[in-house]
């Protein structure tokens, strides 16, 4: 047993032993590892694990993949000698058992606790002693880069915390006399927490006791311009009684004296009863409402009885800019008008306005107790005097608050009222989770307008029959839109004001992207301008990130791509991306299948980004930023192919530098590789279109071939040919004759499971001749290897066993035991056409033994598809039978389509030849759906051809017609003579 663990949690999420960092992988893991220290000796459910690490939307595998990190933490603490008992399994959940351990939030909490003893006792100087070693133990920001709602709102509570032990050590130290040595640490506090009164108070009292009069009330003034700006509040009364004993230099402030609590004022008295009106200041309903059922049947939760001493309801609309927030709060408003007999009041916060500044409380009070009926000369002065009045006015009514366009919750605190029954709505672009927390708000997430309903809008602002007119187009200009309410009105009204554009002209229009900001930011209503409002407000950071992402040609993207483009470390991009999502500017698609979540853009924020991106940033750290995202994606690419075939098999790989992605996140992503390639396919195309496009040819081409493990298992031919392509178009245009032959092969290679077997061989020569000229044996044997298949399909078996013998002599001396098994596996194939069975049955095993002991399943699935083959035309059906069972369980966990119809068509013929005649016709006809579905008509033939044989068996001669027919045709399509021949013949015999 080692020394202990040391958990920290008072900064970075930190384990350690005898000064030795452990690291801990993935963002789950962290997660959860975080709730077991917070929790040190406490049971923390797998409930809660879930909710904190997918935040209300878990997937169906939460909790296996909760005890799956629990499994793994425990793993990574064996390996540093302590045992399963640290992290134990006790109902509901588990728990992390501190013993022996150091957990720097336990230490920090005894400190504490004896300071505070030591206060009672009267020891001043050894209570500040012990408050200063708590505080010691904080390394930075508490949790930080651990992420998830959960844990970031315990953050935020051990980070209040540690303000209030600073507060409680300066005022011993003030009581010690030691003010000269704290100006300086109560100087840069105040800094950086300005509206903190108590930490004010105390700089105050320090500099006029070390004889710094003018500085203290420099102090107070600054305080005080920074309340009201900020809050629009006068400091409390504490600052304001301290200020004024400096004014007066009184004697007492020479001595220890504590914090002056402050006091409430006495409440204002109720203007007479007869001056109790209604007020109903709501604005006009929204013209040409359109949806919103959920979001409205959300809000009317809001509407259920209520108790005076009960928090009021409310609720909390929250979205992008233009997405129609106060629409929706000031439709619902109306809806809802008669529930609220006593009055409806309704203000603009400007909390994201371009003209004006967000708009104070006291002001608000004014008007609304204006509108409450008290006589102007009645409000009184003060905002506590205001916030006691109004609340006191609504003690005994069930009242309607709108609060619109809001930029905090400090904003609107003073505007909530106490009293139960009434109602309170809420609009903001930002977060405001205080509002959840401590009120219990009903949060309403609105995205874009559903397709149908983006349609509808915009037929009841434009004369209806026009959308009608033209449908295709009219869907074409909703997309334009975004489906955003504010583009689709600012579009509709245009389109109404000049009946003689067409829908398809303003498609025309909006379809140029460098033009399509500028169209829908005419007139007072701008979509640029709401989006600018949100920027503006962005940290350096923050808004660096955003500009970015938004130069990446990529549909969504994970955390990394956040690192890359800033060239930082995943916990800061995740920190950022996050705080994208919060403002939102960005948006949550969902975890993928790697247990990663995933972001986009909506294309107008895109667009917008961009052309911050192009304003704001040198063109060379924008290429730089791309280039680091796209080295990304093929370091990851490179590391999963290499994990998918058990080792760097039947690839070449480029010179392009790869982009350090973190070691333990990759782990996370590849761990099952095709679930990694299958989330990032549509950004891997995007990525290797863009960079050829660039001129990138090295990374096209190598990032290509990285990739086409998931277009050939999973069958996605049309990016096959894209990507291949596009990187031979970039390739040949610089003059790379490597990257270009090898994506010669590649596409040749697709050509061949497509049939398109003269193509192919065009493709395949031009290949071979190229890596002859450069010398390259390695990319030469896999040309050799798909102009054997071709030769094969064309009834050439001699010819193809020549082939493959020269590239498994080459894949042997290269070291490439993948694809000298695959090879090996090829010639049993060859030999079986030739006639020669038992040779087919040694290549076959020799291939077998070759991929098993690369440990690759895809090799092996194949290698043992061969032997299964053999060993069938030697007439050992039962392991023929028992081969084809094997391969069939590889491929299927593996997901490969066209490898379980090859499979089943082995199995279903070797099971026929068995006499078992229904067995194998569910296997033959499982494998034609999987061929028609995949459109594979080599295979396809193939499966066709074997169903006739098998109803000629059994007596059905007219379907055996049918099926050799079918056979004939898809043969005939993909050039595949020996098996067509087959089938003709079969036909003719009939």
């Amino acid at each position: 047993m080692n020394g202990g663990l040391e958990f920290g949690v008072l900064g970075p999420l930190s384990v350690a032993t005898g000064g030795r960092r452990i690291t801990v992988g993935g963002a789950r893991q962290r997660t959860i590892l975080a709730l077991l220290v917070l929790a040190a000796g406490r049971i923390v459910s797998v409930d809660t694990m879930v909710e904190a690490v997918w935040q209300g939307e878990p997937p169906a595998t939460a909790r296996t993949q909760v005890a799956i990190c629990i499994a793994a933490l425990r793993k990574t603490f064996k390996a540093e000698g302590f045992g399963e008992e640290l992290i134990c399994t006790a109902h509901p959940g588990y728990q992390l058992d501190p013993t022996g351990h150091r957990v720097d939030l336990l230490s920090c909490t005894e400190l504490v606790r004896e300071a505070e003893a030591l206060v009672e006792r009267g020891q001043p100087a050894r209570a500040a002693d012990s408050y200063e070693q708590a505080l010691r133990l904080w390394r930075g920001p508490a949790l930080g880069g651990v992420t998830g709602r959960r844990v970031e709102e315990e953050a935020e509570r051990l980070e209040e915390w540690r303000l209030v032990l600073y507060d409680e050590t300066i005022a011993l130290q003030l009581a010690l006399g030691n003010h000269q040595e704290l100006i300086g640490q109560l100087a840069s506090l105040v800094r950086e927490h300005p509206l903190r009164e108590r930490t004010r108070h105390s700089l105050m009292l320090a500099q006029y006791r070390a004889g710094r009069r003018a500085e203290a009330l420099e102090t107070f003034r600054d305080g005080r311009q920074i309340l009201i700006e900020e809050l629009g509040i006068e400091p409390g009364p504490a600052l304001h009684e301290l200020h004024e004993a400096i004014l007066r230099d009184e004697p007492a402030l020479t001595l220890a004296v504590a914090a002056v609590p402050e006091e409430l004022p006495e409440p204002t008295p109720l203007p007479p009863a007869e001056l109790r009106v209604t007020p109903s200041d709501l604005p006009p309903n929204i013209p040409a409402f359109t949806g919103r059922t959920e979001e409205i049947a959300r809000l009317d939760t809001l509407l259920g009885e209520r108790r005076d001493d009960q928090p009021p309801a409310i609720g909390f609309i929250t979205g992008v800019a233009g997405v129609g927030k106060t629409g929706l709060a000031v439709h619902w408003a109306h809806r809802a008008a008669r529930q609220f007999p006593d009055g409806r009041l309704f203000v603009d916060l400007c909390g994201h306005d371009e003209a004006n500044e967000p708009t104070a409380a006291a002001e608000v009070l004014s008007r609304f107790l204006r509108s409450l009926g008290v006589p102007a000369e009645q409000i009184p002065p003060g905002l506590e005097e205001r916030v006691s009045l109004y609340r006191s006015m609504l003690a005994d009514r069930r009242l309607l608050v709108v609060l619109d366009n809001v930029r905090s919750v400090a904003q609107i605190r003073p505007l909530l009222p106490s009293n139960g029954q009434c109602c309170v709505v809420v609009t903001s672009r930002d977060p405001m989770e205080q509002l959840m927390l401590r009120y219990g708000a009903v949060r309403v997430q609105l995205s874009v307008l559903p397709a149908a309903q983006a349609v509808e809008l915009l037929a009841r602002i434009v004369p209806a029959e026009r959308i009608a007119a033209d449908p295709e187009q009219s869907v074409r200009l909703a997309e334009l839109c975004d489906h955003l309410p504010l583009a689709l009105r600012i579009a509709a009204a245009r389109l109404a004001s000049k009946p003689h554009w067409t829908v398809r002209h303003l498609v025309g229009r909006l379809a140029d992207e460098r033009r399509r900001l500028d169209e829908l930011s005419q007139g007072e209503s701008q979509v640029r301008a709401g989006f600018a409002l949100s920027y503006r407000y962005l940290g350096l950071d923050a808004a660096r990130l955003y500009r970015r992402l938004a130069l990446l040609p990529v549909p969504d993207f994970t955390v990394w791509v956040g690192a890359a483009v800033l060239d930082c470390d995943q916990f800061e991009a995740e920190r950022l991306v996050e705080h994208l999502v919060d403002v939102q500017l960005l948006e949550v698609v969902g975890a993928d299948a790697t247990g990663q979540l995933r972001y986009r853009f909506q294309n107008l924020l895109r667009l917008f980004a961009r052309e911050r991106a192009l304003q704001e940033e040198p063109p060379q750290e924008l290429a730089a930023a791309q280039d680091r995202a796209f080295r990304g994606w093929l370091t990851v690419a490179e590391l999963a192919h290499d994990r998918e075939f058990g080792g760097r098999f039947g690839i070449l790989h480029g010179s392009t530098p790869r982009y350090p992605v973190d070691a333990a996140l990759v782990e996370e992503l590849i761990s099952t590789p095709l679930d990694w390639y299958e989330a990032e396919r549509l950004c891997l195309v995007a990525v290797i279109d863009q960079a050829a496009r660039l001129g990138q040819d090295e990374l096209a081409w190598d990032l290509t071939g990285s990739t086409l493990v998931l277009f050939d298992i999973r069958n996605y031919f049309e990016d096959w040919e894209l990507c291949c392509q596009r990187a031979l178009a970039a390739t040949r245009a610089a003059g790379n004759l490597r990257g270009a032959a090898h994506m010669l092969t590649e596409i040749a290679a697709g050509r061949v499971r497509s049939g398109s077997l003269e193509e192919a061989v065009g493709y395949l020569d031009s290949a071979l001749e190229t890596f002859a000229r450069i010398d390259d044996e390695h990319g030469r044997a896999m040309a050799l290897g798909h102009m054997a298949v071709a030769d094969r399909l064309q009834g050439r078996p001699a010819q193809a066993a020549l082939r493959l013998r020269e590239a498994a002599e080459i894949y042997h001396r290269v070291g490439d035991a993948g694809s000298e098994a695959h090879v090996l596996g090829q010639l049993a194939h060859s030999a079986l056409e030739l006639g020669e069975v038992a040779e087919a049955v040694r290549l076959g095993g020799q291939a077998v033994q070759v991929a098993r002991a690369t440990g690759e399943s895809r090799m092996t699935a194949q290698a043992v598809y061969r032997l299964g083959r053999a060993y069938a035309t030697q007439g050992d059906l039962d392991r023929a039978v028992a081969a084809f069972l094997d391969a069939e369980q590889i491929v299927r966990a593996k997901g490969d389509l066209l490898g379980i119809a090859y499979t089943l068509l082995g199995l279903g013929e070797a099971r026929a030849a068995r006499g078992e005649t229904g067995p194998a016709r569910e296997n033959l006809t499982e494998a034609l759906e999987l061929a028609q579905r995949m459109a594979v008509d080599h295979v396809r033939g193939l499966i066709l051809l074997a169903l006739g044989q098998l109803h000629r068996d059994i007596g059905e001669p007219a379907l055996a017609r049918r099926y050799w027919r079918q056979s004939c045709e898809a043969l005939g399509r993909v050039d595949s003579l020996a098996s067509l021949q087959r089938a003709e013949k079969a036909l003719a015999e009939l």
